[in-house]
């Protein structure tokens, strides 16, 4: 398992923009899959974006296509997610999680073995 430690969170007004980072430990984090979920107050927990170990597939909940970009360098053990024209119901708990490729698009929890302590976006109207 790898550790996961998340930053980037904050307040911000509708449209405009944050970039979360998630750093992890250990060696072998260019051989998981990576995924970002967030829970709003609530609410249960749900899929924002995943990536791939190569980065060769990416996958987004319906709510933020268009407007939020997983990425990742394997070279610094940190995957991203860049948020852009944000709206009030972004306001969540963002989370990484690391878990091992699959054939599915990483959507569901079980999909991953490791995951941060979760870092506080909040979108002002």
């Amino acid at each position: 398992q790898v550790q996961l430690v998340e930053s980037g969170g904050g307040l911000v007004q509708a449209g405009g923009s944050l970039r979360l980072s998630c750093a992890a430990s250990g060696r072998t984090f260019s051989l998981y899959r990576m995924g970002w979920f967030r829970q709003a107050p609530g609410k249960e927990r749900e899929f924002v974006a995943s990536i791939s170990s190569s980065s060769s597939r990416t996958y987004y909940t319906d709510a933020v296509k268009g407007r939020f970009t997983i990425s990742r360098d394997n070279a610094k053990s940190t995957v991203y997610l860049q948020m852009n024209n944000l709206k009030p119901e972004d306001t969540a708990v963002y989370s990484c999680a690391a878990g091992p490729n699959k054939y599915n698009n990483g959507a569901y929890p079980t999909d991953y073995s490791s995951w941060g302590q979760g870092t506080h976006v909040t979108v002002s109207s």
